[in-house]
């Protein structure tokens, strides 16, 4: 079995109680799920399954680097 590692982010749904789940490195490879863990599982089976459907197709699996950086920046704003 041969394996890969995917970046993925998890975002909060701005209008919704749920979240977003997609990886950088899979354009057009996303999921959600009402609660984190829900969306680390269903970003999971996508990503599989878009991986299946490359291979089916004879693409290759995308492998970038590492993400450079993910952090929270807060800034003052003179009211």
């Amino acid at each position: 079995m041969k394996y890969y590692t995917f970046e993925i982010l998890i975002e909060k749904e701005p209008e919704d109680p749920g979240y977003l789940a997609y990886s950088p490195t899979l354009p057009g490879c996303f999921s959600n799920g009402k609660t984190l863990e829900e969306a680390k599982q269903n970003i999971r089976q996508a990503i599989e399954q878009h991986v299946d459907a490359l291979l089916a197709h004879g693409q290759e699996i995308p492998q970038k680097g590492s993400l450079i950086h993910v952090a929270e920046l807060t800034v003052g704003v003179p009211e």
